[in-house]
């Protein structure tokens, strides 16, 4: 029985399980996106993101810490620069997994992996919605748009009246 064994093993030994995930951390911050097998994937999000949340604090306790697990330094400055900045304010949550269709060789379940804010597809739609969004009442306010609309109503009849009789008068 596997009471209480919630760790992914992937069928391989703690170490080498340890250095894969390492290395999928390391590639996920340098290029923000990778494409690897859904359970890899799966188990990278829960190795992955609470480091993404200690590089929040940049003190020196929190890279020592991360540079346990990482091992390389790049990944490490890219971490706490450019990725720290971006998810200052995200309170978790900082991978996306896609599935992707099935490997040819194998048949593996596929799967890609990638920083929510990292994404320009889905940013840039959630920028243009924000700009288009405007605060909208529930209440009617209808009296003051009728009394508008009718005075442009009877404006336009006016105005189409008067274009019709002197279109009469220079027909004559």
């Amino acid at each position: 029985m596997r009471h209480g064994d919630k760790i992914k093993n992937l069928s391989r030994t703690a170490s080498h399980r340890a250095a894969l995930m390492s290395n999928l951390t390391s590639q996920l911050i340098e290029h923000k996106r990778i494409t690897t097998t859904l359970a890899k994937a799966k188990a990278l999000r829960v190795y992955a993101e609470p480091i993404i949340t200690r590089s929040k604090v940049d003190t020196m306790h929190n890279r020592r810490i991360v540079f346990s697990y990482l091992q390389d330094k790049e990944a490490i400055k890219e971490l706490f620069g450019v990725i720290s900045d971006k998810v200052a304010d995200r309170p978790g949550g900082y991978t996306r997994i896609i599935k992707l269709p099935r490997r040819m060789g194998d048949a593996a379940d596929m799967a890609m992996i990638e920083l929510v804010d990292f994404n320009e597809i889905y940013g840039k739609e959630t920028e243009a919605s924000a700009a288009k969004k405007t605060r909208r009442s529930r209440r009617s306010g209808g009296g003051k748009k009728a009394e508008g609309a009718e005075s442009t109503e009877t404006t336009t009849a006016e105005t189409s009246t008067e274009t019709s009789t002197e279109e009469t008068t220079s027909a004559e």
